[in-house]
């Protein structure tokens, strides 16, 4: 999995004086858990838009104060009218131990549903999985040549190596949905059909 890198300063104060001080210097709050110390501590605001306004996951690599620290994002807090980010939580990667991060989906192949006038509908872009570092992969590949329509692939249908999905095996991924001509093509198919 690609890595970021990210600079940030610890902060001592955790009130709300403290805190709005933080964020009029334009950074944002942030907090990394897990396993080891709680470190608190503030990131500029403008290093978090390429890691937050993409559709990629990332391993982070904190320089905090100099003390390197791993971890993955887990949750960001908006601000309800204005959408800037108010704070955001990390969780540690530590080294031999498994960690859960939201990967995205990436679909290839061309569908059989899709070639008889079938719309693909993705309908989840990123799973939950649980995997140790090194085996955590950019995206998740999930062949749909074989899709028809009408049909979906659904969590249970997937799986990977040296992983676990955690998002729900009832999920549906993508589906293959009749549209109105591909309606009509498979009536006019079934009545030449009938004729013969």
């Amino acid at each position: 999995m690609k890595t970021f890198e990210i600079k940030g300063r610890k902060r001592d104060g955790f009130g709300k004086k403290e805190t709005k001080k933080v964020r009029s210097e334009g950074l944002v709050p942030c907090v990394i858990y897990g396993e080891g110390d709680t470190v608190h501590f503030a990131v500029d605001a403008k290093e978090l838009n390429q890691l937050i306004y993409t559709p990629n996951s990332y391993i982070i690599e904190f320089d905090i104060d100099g003390e390197k620290i791993k971890g993955v994002m887990r949750e960001v807090q908006y601000h309800p009218v204005k959408d800037y980010v108010l704070h955001i939580d990390f969780y540690r990667v530590v080294p031999g131990k498994k960690v859960a991060i939201d990967v995205p989906v990436k679909l290839y192949g061309n569908s059989e549903g899709v070639k008889m006038g079938g719309k693909l509908m993705l309908s989840k872009r990123k799973l939950r999985v649980l995997a140790n570092e090194e085996d955590l992969p950019d995206t998740l590949d999930i062949d749909i040549s074989g899709l028809g329509l009408g049909k979906s692939v659904f969590v249970s249908d997937l799986s990977f190596e040296n992983m676990d999905i955690l998002t729900p095996a009832t999920t549906a991924i993508c589906a293959v949905k009749m549209t109105r001509a591909a309606r009509g093509a498979a009536a006019a198919a079934a009545a030449e059909e009938r004729k013969k």
